[in-house]
């Protein structure tokens, strides 16, 4: 049973922009960490944005200033802005228990939706 859905995925431009969702009502709580990662063909799976607590954020550096993670009671989000063509991967969203500050790294998640395609052309 899939628990985490992605949708939003889609081909851009270089510059443009996209909202990924990812419908997680189960798993958003202040308890839980919630991420977006993403993987290229050949590339190791990366941490993207993490949220947790009350609105705490943070970001990898590749991505800092031009991707926003937000969510709400059922839904968390990846707004991506000014996208380049290295953000092309496949996107997934992830949750995990909050012990202390939350981790970017995928091996503090254990919950993993299937994925949705990004594509950035140039």
């Amino acid at each position: 049973q899939v628990q985490l859905v992605e949708s939003g995925g889609g081909s851009v431009q270089a510059g443009g922009s996209l909202r990924l969702s990812c419908a997680a009502a189960r798993y958003i709580a202040s308890t839980n960490c919630m991420a977006w990662f993403r993987q290229a063909p050949g590339k190791e799976r990366e941490g993207v944005a993490i949220i947790f607590g009350y609105g705490v954020t943070d970001y990898s550096d590749s991505v800092k200033g031009r991707f926003t993670i937000s969510q709400d009671n059922a839904n968390l989000y990846l707004q991506m802005n000014s996208l380049k063509v290295e953000d092309t991967a496949l996107y997934y969203c992830a949750a995990g228990v909050r012990l202390g500050y939350c981790s970017i790294a995928p091996s503090s998640y254990n919950t993993w939706g299937q994925g949705t395609q990004v594509t950035v052309s140039s």
